[in-house]
């Protein structure tokens, strides 16, 4: 059997870099960051650049993803089941509680936000779809940890600390977890950014199996009372969007 293929592996790994990073970067970045020489890794950004997956800024030279990219992830969102078949309830329960709502998936040690539904408001709004989320630190991820669908693999460093409420302590999150198992639901509360509180749902697909999550989240004073506990009206309408999709994914338990 033929073994994988270099350049395209170097390929991905420059498009895996520049994904990772809030900036740009230039030539002398990417080679350092990956190892590899910089004819190497110019000839490679050249070719991603022909075919648009990459773009080069001219004032500064520096690369960033390319807008052809955005049209492979929007044809992988399309075909993934679990955000078509959560599109309606999605809607509905974004409506039904007057905040923002996101589905999530696994991917690679992180949260994928596969679909984002704004508040159903005035304010201004981010569109998080195609987002990576902190397993550790926000309320999807921890709910993909609670029931298995995600594994958090610890740096040498340590979690991160996005706030000083985040659970960076293995003990502090594994008892967070098993919370999450007997209650159903889990919630970050200023653990990813401060001001900020989520709640989320296991959804099930065939087999009972954990198969992604759905989730709540906006200002600490709309997502939690007083005491900082998450509403329980929210719970509810959250739990009965996560079983509805459950029961279309074909879940026989919820």
């Amino acid at each position: 059997m033929a073994g994988p293929v270099q350049s395209i592996e170097r390929a991905a790994a420059i498009l895996r870099l520049l994904a990772g990073g809030p900036r740009r970067l230039g030539l002398g970045e990417v080679a350092s960051s990956l190892g590899l020489a910089k004819g190497t890794a110019h000839g490679i950004l050249r070719t991603l650049q022909h075919v648009d997956f990459v773009e080069q800024d001219e004032a500064t030279g520096k690369y960033q993803l390319g807008a052809a990219l955005l049209h492979l992830g929007t044809s992988y969102l399309d075909v993934n089941e679990l955000r078509s078949r959560s599109l309606n309830w999605a809607d509905a329960l974004a409506a039904r509680s007057g905040e923002a709502v996101r589905l999530g998936t696994p991917l690679e040690g992180r949260v994928l936000v596969v679909h984002h539904v704004f508040r159903p408001d005035d304010t201004l709004q981010t569109l998080d779809v195609g987002a990576l989320l902190p397993l550790h630190a926000s309320s999807l991820g921890k709910v993909l940890l609670a029931f298995g669908a995600a594994t958090v693999d610890p740096p040498e460093e340590g979690l991160e600390a996005y706030t000083r409420h985040t659970l960076v302590a293995p003990e502090d999150l594994n008892r967070a977890l098993a919370e999450i198992r007997e209650l159903g639901w889990g919630a970050e509360v200023q653990e990813m950014s401060m001001g900020d509180a989520g709640v989320a749902a296991p959804i099930r697909g065939q087999g009972g199996l954990v198969v992604g999550a759905i989730g709540l989240s906006g200002p600490v004073e709309r997502i939690c009372d007083t005491r900082g506990r998450p509403l329980q009206a929210l719970i509810a309408l959250l739990r009965d969007a996560a079983r509805a999709i459950s029961r279309d994914l074909g879940a026989a338990r919820w």
